[in-house]
Protein backbone atom coordinates (compact mmCIF):
# COMPACT_ATOMS: atom_id res chain seq x y z
CA UNK A 1 0.00 0.00 0.00
CA UNK A 2 2.62 2.38 0.84
CA UNK A 3 3.78 2.47 -3.08
CA UNK A 4 0.15 3.72 -4.44
CA UNK A 5 0.62 6.97 -2.76
CA UNK A 6 4.31 7.46 -3.81
CA UNK A 7 3.05 7.10 -7.23
CA UNK A 8 0.48 9.87 -7.41
CA UNK A 9 3.19 11.88 -5.63
CA UNK A 10 5.10 11.20 -8.43
CA UNK A 11 2.72 11.40 -11.12
CA UNK A 12 1.56 14.72 -9.75
CA UNK A 13 5.04 15.93 -9.14
CA UNK A 14 6.26 14.80 -12.91
CA UNK A 15 3.02 16.62 -13.92
CA UNK A 16 3.67 19.92 -12.30
CA UNK A 17 7.50 19.77 -13.47
CA UNK A 18 5.95 19.63 -17.26
CA UNK A 19 3.50 21.95 -16.79
CA UNK A 20 6.32 24.27 -15.50
CA UNK A 21 8.42 23.35 -18.34
CA UNK A 22 5.39 24.11 -20.67
CA UNK A 23 4.95 27.99 -19.03
CA UNK A 24 9.06 28.56 -19.17
CA UNK A 25 8.90 27.75 -22.63
CA UNK A 26 5.56 29.53 -23.75
CA UNK A 27 6.98 32.61 -22.06
CA UNK A 28 10.79 32.21 -22.99
CA UNK A 29 12.11 35.51 -24.95
CA UNK A 30 11.69 33.71 -28.72
CA UNK A 31 8.02 33.26 -27.60
CA UNK A 32 7.76 36.54 -26.37
CA UNK A 33 8.97 38.23 -29.06
CA UNK A 34 6.30 35.51 -31.72
CA UNK A 35 9.96 33.91 -33.32
CA UNK A 36 10.08 30.17 -33.87
CA UNK A 37 13.84 30.60 -35.04
CA UNK A 38 14.50 32.91 -31.98
CA UNK A 39 16.30 35.21 -34.44
CA UNK A 40 15.23 39.26 -34.44
CA UNK A 41 14.99 39.36 -38.43
CA UNK A 42 13.63 37.42 -41.08
CA UNK A 43 16.23 35.36 -41.58
CA UNK A 44 17.42 32.48 -43.92
CA UNK A 45 20.58 30.17 -44.15
CA UNK A 46 21.85 27.92 -46.93
CA UNK A 47 19.53 27.74 -50.10
CA UNK A 48 16.66 30.06 -49.95
CA UNK A 49 13.79 28.12 -50.93
CA UNK A 50 13.36 27.14 -47.12
CA UNK A 51 13.81 30.24 -45.44
CA UNK A 52 10.45 31.05 -44.18
CA UNK A 53 10.29 28.22 -43.04
CA UNK A 54 10.41 29.20 -39.09
CA UNK A 55 9.67 32.83 -39.09
CA UNK A 56 7.98 34.36 -36.00
CA UNK A 57 4.59 35.84 -35.95
CA UNK A 58 3.26 38.86 -37.03
CA UNK A 59 -0.18 39.74 -36.26
CA UNK A 60 -2.52 42.85 -34.73
CA UNK A 61 -0.96 41.68 -31.05
CA UNK A 62 2.44 40.53 -32.09
CA UNK A 63 5.01 42.65 -34.06
CA UNK A 64 1.89 44.84 -34.84
CA UNK A 65 4.17 47.31 -35.56
CA UNK A 66 7.70 46.31 -37.60
CA UNK A 67 9.60 45.76 -40.37
CA UNK A 68 8.72 41.96 -40.50
CA UNK A 69 5.22 43.38 -40.99
CA UNK A 70 6.08 45.55 -44.04
CA UNK A 71 7.93 42.29 -45.67
CA UNK A 72 4.59 40.71 -44.76
CA UNK A 73 2.18 43.79 -46.49
CA UNK A 74 4.64 43.32 -49.33
CA UNK A 75 3.37 39.87 -50.11
CA UNK A 76 0.28 40.57 -49.46
CA UNK A 77 0.58 43.36 -52.05
CA UNK A 78 2.60 41.17 -54.33
CA UNK A 79 -0.29 38.78 -54.59
CA UNK A 80 -3.18 41.06 -54.87
CA UNK A 81 -4.28 41.76 -51.41
CA UNK A 82 -3.16 44.47 -50.45
CA UNK A 83 -4.55 47.37 -53.21
CA UNK A 84 -1.39 49.80 -53.63
CA UNK A 85 1.57 50.38 -51.79
CA UNK A 86 0.59 52.50 -50.02
CA UNK A 87 -0.88 49.66 -47.57
CA UNK A 88 2.31 48.98 -46.71
CA UNK A 89 3.26 50.48 -43.58
CA UNK A 90 4.63 48.77 -41.15
CA UNK A 91 1.71 48.50 -38.92
CA UNK A 92 -0.55 45.25 -38.68
CA UNK A 93 -4.16 46.91 -38.97
CA UNK A 94 -7.49 45.83 -39.55
CA UNK A 95 -6.65 45.76 -43.50
CA UNK A 96 -3.71 43.89 -42.87
CA UNK A 97 -5.37 41.00 -41.15
CA UNK A 98 -8.44 41.34 -43.46
CA UNK A 99 -5.67 40.58 -46.39
CA UNK A 100 -3.70 38.05 -44.50
CA UNK A 101 -6.95 36.15 -43.77
CA UNK A 102 -8.43 35.83 -46.83
CA UNK A 103 -4.63 35.30 -48.37
CA UNK A 104 -4.55 32.38 -45.92
CA UNK A 105 -8.31 31.15 -46.85
CA UNK A 106 -7.26 31.34 -50.82
CA UNK A 107 -4.16 29.80 -50.26
CA UNK A 108 -5.23 26.65 -48.21
CA UNK A 109 -3.88 27.46 -44.68
CA UNK A 110 -5.32 27.81 -41.65
CA UNK A 111 -7.37 30.84 -41.69
CA UNK A 112 -6.82 33.15 -38.57
CA UNK A 113 -5.36 36.67 -39.26
CA UNK A 114 -2.00 35.92 -38.09
CA UNK A 115 1.24 35.54 -40.19
CA UNK A 116 2.96 33.03 -38.45
CA UNK A 117 5.50 30.15 -39.51
CA UNK A 118 2.56 27.96 -42.06
CA UNK A 119 1.94 31.24 -43.26
CA UNK A 120 5.41 32.85 -44.24
CA UNK A 121 6.09 29.29 -45.41
CA UNK A 122 3.69 28.96 -47.91
CA UNK A 123 3.80 32.46 -49.36
CA UNK A 124 7.73 31.80 -49.99
CA UNK A 125 7.28 28.28 -52.23
CA UNK A 126 7.23 28.70 -55.85
CA UNK A 127 7.30 32.67 -55.57
CA UNK A 128 10.92 33.48 -54.07
CA UNK A 129 13.90 32.86 -56.76
CA UNK A 130 17.17 33.56 -56.94
CA UNK A 131 18.50 36.58 -58.95
CA UNK A 132 22.13 37.30 -58.10
CA UNK A 133 25.46 37.29 -55.35
CA UNK A 134 27.54 34.30 -55.73
CA UNK A 135 25.47 30.91 -56.24
CA UNK A 136 22.18 30.02 -54.93
CA UNK A 137 23.12 28.92 -51.47
CA UNK A 138 25.37 32.01 -50.55
CA UNK A 139 24.18 33.76 -47.57
CA UNK A 140 24.93 37.01 -49.36
CA UNK A 141 22.11 37.28 -52.63
CA UNK A 142 19.41 39.25 -53.57
CA UNK A 143 16.02 37.71 -54.08
CA UNK A 144 12.49 37.95 -56.13
CA UNK A 145 9.42 38.02 -55.02
CA UNK A 146 6.96 37.35 -58.04
CA UNK A 147 2.90 37.73 -56.89
CA UNK A 148 1.11 35.08 -57.10
CA UNK A 149 -2.60 35.03 -56.78
CA UNK A 150 -4.18 31.62 -55.13
CA UNK A 151 -7.69 32.99 -55.79
CA UNK A 152 -7.17 33.78 -59.17
CA UNK A 153 -4.22 31.02 -59.79
CA UNK A 154 -2.60 33.76 -62.08
CA UNK A 155 0.93 35.79 -61.73
CA UNK A 156 -0.04 39.08 -60.45
CA UNK A 157 2.67 40.93 -62.00
CA UNK A 158 3.77 42.76 -59.01
CA UNK A 159 7.04 41.73 -58.14
CA UNK A 160 9.86 43.22 -55.21
CA UNK A 161 13.43 42.69 -54.73
CA UNK A 162 14.92 41.13 -51.34
CA UNK A 163 18.36 40.80 -50.27
CA UNK A 164 19.62 37.84 -47.93
CA UNK A 165 23.23 39.41 -46.21
CA UNK A 166 26.04 37.78 -44.87
CA UNK A 167 24.45 37.13 -42.07
CA UNK A 168 21.20 35.72 -43.27
CA UNK A 169 18.81 38.60 -42.41
CA UNK A 170 16.20 40.06 -45.42
CA UNK A 171 16.06 43.39 -46.20
CA UNK A 172 13.97 44.31 -48.99
CA UNK A 173 13.18 48.08 -50.25
CA UNK A 174 10.80 50.84 -49.05
CA UNK A 175 8.57 53.15 -50.36
CA UNK A 176 10.91 55.56 -50.68
CA UNK A 177 13.67 53.43 -51.72
CA UNK A 178 15.97 52.66 -48.99
CA UNK A 179 17.14 49.09 -48.02
CA UNK A 180 15.56 48.10 -44.91
CA UNK A 181 16.53 44.98 -42.42
CA UNK A 182 13.23 43.04 -41.87
CA UNK A 183 13.16 43.04 -38.16
CA UNK A 184 10.53 41.94 -35.58
CA UNK A 185 11.31 44.63 -33.14
CA UNK A 186 11.51 47.82 -34.75
CA UNK A 187 9.88 49.84 -37.26
CA UNK A 188 11.14 52.23 -39.75
CA UNK A 189 9.46 51.68 -42.70
CA UNK A 190 6.76 53.98 -44.40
Amino acid sequence: MSFRPKRIKLAAGTIGALAAATLAVSTSPAAASGTYSGLDYVYGAAGWSDDWDNEGVVDINTNASSNATCLWQKVLWADGYLSSSADIDGIFGSRTKTATANWQSDSGVGVDGSAGRDTWSLAAIATISYVSGGDATAADMTLKYSGWNARTHTWTGRNFTMKRDASGNYHFVDGDGAWRKAGYNYRTCS
